[in-house]
C-alpha cells in the first residue's frame, strides 16, 4: 500500500505503508515509511489518480505525468490540455479520463497513453467529473454553471442541467444510486432514478472533499480541522472529529481486509490514516500518521493488486486516437456537445462512438511525451538560442 499526495511546491511524495502482523489481542501498527520525492512538474500539482499500476498526476502546467508504480519508474507525459488540470479519474486498467480549465474532457487508452476523445464539455472550466461504476455514464460540473451528464458508450453528451452557482464537486455514490454536487458549504443530493434533488446539507464551511463510506454515508472535509459524517437519508449528522491543525483538502475511503479506512490529507503538511468503527456514529482511530512539512493539495492511495475488477468502459467500436490538428479544432469549438469522429470503415458498430479496446495504429498526435527527450530538446533549444546570441555579438 502506498499513499501518494502532491502539494503547492510541486512535488510528488510517496509513502510505503508497512504493517506489522496482528498479534492475538494485540494492536497492529502500521508504519508509512517514504518511498520517494518526484519533482517532475514545473507547478503546483492539483490532481492525482491511481489505478492497479499507474500513478497519474495533474499540475497547474497543463500536463499529465505518469508513474509505473510497479516498475517504480515516470512513463512520461501527456499535453493534450491548454490549462490547469483539474480532474483525472481512471476506469480500470484501460482508461484515463481528464478534465482541465481549457473546458476539454479527454479519454485515454491506458495501454498506449492515446487520446481516443476529446470533448468539449464545458464553456468554461471544467472544475470536476465523476463516472458512474457501470462505465456507461459521467457527470461533470463546470463554470459555466451546469451539470452535464454523459453517455461514454456513444462518447456524447445525455442531459445538461443549469445550476444556479458553479459547483465544485461532482460524486457518484458507491452503487451509482445517487450522487451529489457541492456548491461551496452546500451539498445537493440527486437520485438517479428521478433526476431531482432529495436533500440538501450544509457545512459550516466551504467543502473541499467529499467520500462516501456506504451507499447513504458520506465523509466532508473542508476549510476546517474537522471530519463529518453525514447520514445521505435522514441528512443528520452522525459525528464530527478533529483530523487536522489546519484545512483538509482531501479525503479518501478505501477497504481492504479487515479495515474500513480513510485518508486525509491536509495544508498542515500531514497524511494520516483513520481506520472507521462499524457504527458511523463513533469517530474513527487514528492508524498512523505522516508529516511531509509541505502544503498537499492532492491525495491518492496505490494498493497493490493483480487487477482491478473494473477493466474498462463499456464495449463498443474504438475511436481514432485524436491528433493535434484535431484537438487545435476542438479547442474552438464552443457548443457543451461531444466532438463526432470521423467516420470508420463500415462495420455493424461504426455509427457508436464507444470509449473501450485497443486501437493498433499510433498515431503523430500521440500525447505520450518522453521527460528525458523533452528536457534534450530544451538543452538543444538553449544552446543554440547560446550560439545565435554570440555570433550577434561577434
Amino acid at each position: 500500500m502506498e499513499l501518494v499526495a502532491g502539494c503547492y511546491e510541486q512535488v510528488l511524495f510517496g509513502f510505503d505503508v508497512q504493517r506489522e502482523r496482528e498479534e492475538s489481542g494485540g494492536h497492529q501498527k502500521w508504519t508509512p515509511v517514504n518511498d520517494f520525492t518526484h519533482h517532475a512538474h514545473t507547478a503546483s500539482l492539483s490532481a492525482v489518480a491511481v489505478n492497479s499500476r499507474f500513478v497519474v498526476t495533474g499540475s497547474k502546467d497543463e500536463t499529465i505525468h505518469i508513474y509505473d508504480m510497479k516498475k517504480k519508474i515516470e512513463h512520461g507525459a501527456l499535453v493534450h490540455h491548454n490549462g490547469t488540470i483539474t480532474c483525472l479519474k481512471f476506469y480500470g486498467n484501460r482508461h484515463l479520463i481528464s478534465g482541465a480549465e481549457d473546458g476539454l474532457i479527454c479519454v485515454w487508452n491506458v495501454k498506449k497513453w492515446e487520446c481516443l476523445k476529446s470533448i468539449k464539455a464545458h464553456k468554461g472550466h471544467v472544475t470536476f467529473l465523476s463516472i458512474h461504476p457501470s462505465g456507461k455514464l459521467a457527470l461533470s460540473v463546470g463554470t459555466d454553471k451546469t451539470l452535464r451528464t454523459w453517455n461514454l458508450v456513444e462518447g456524447r453528451s445525455a442531459f445538461i442541467k443549469n445550476i444556479k452557482q458553479n459547483a465544485h464537486i461532482v460524486e457518484w455514490s458507491p452503487g451509482g444510486e445517487k450522487y451529489i454536487v457541492v456548491i461551496m458549504n452546500k451539498i445537493d443530493i440527486y437520485q438517479l432514478d428521478t433526476a431531482a434533488i432529495s436533500g440538501t446539507i450544509t457545512n459550516e464551511k466551504r467543502i473541499s472533499s467529499v467520500a462516501f463510506l456506504s451507499e447513504s454515508v458520506l465523509a466532508l472535509a473542508g476549510d476546517e480541522e474537522v471530519v463529518r459524517f453525514f447520514d445521505c437519508d435522514s441528512l443528520t449528522c452522525l459525528c464530527e472529529f478533529k483530523a487536522h491543525e489546519n484545512r483538509v483538502k482531501d479525503i479518501l475511503s478505501f477497504e481492504i481486509p479487515k479495515h474500513h479506512v480513510i485518508v486525509t490529507a491536509s495544508s498542515d503538511g500531514f497524511i494520516k490514516m483513520w481506520k472507521l468503527k462499524q457504527d458511523k456514529k463513533v469517530p474513527p482511530s487514528l492508524l498512523c500518521e505522516v508529516n511531509t512539512k509541505a502544503r498537499l493539495t492532492c491525495l491518492g492511495v496505490w494498493l497493490d493488486r493483480a487487477t482491478d475488477k473494473k477493466e474498462s468502459l463499456p464495449p463498443a467500436a474504438e475511436p481514432s486516437p485524436v491528433s493535434k490538428e484535431e484537438h487545435s479544432k476542438i479547442s474552438k469549438k464552443e457548443s457543451g456537445e461531444a466532438v463526432q469522429e470521423e467516420e470508420r470503415q463500415s462495420n455493424a458498430n461504426a455509427e457508436k462512438c464507444g470509449l473501450s479496446g485497443d486501437n493498433n495504429q499510433p498515431t503523430k498526435g500521440n500525447s505520450l511525451v518522453s521527460t528525458k527527450k523533452r528536457k534534450m530538446v530544451e538543452r538543444l533549444e538553449k544552446k543554440s538560442r547560446k550560439k545565435k546570441k554570440l555570433q550577434m555579438m561577434q
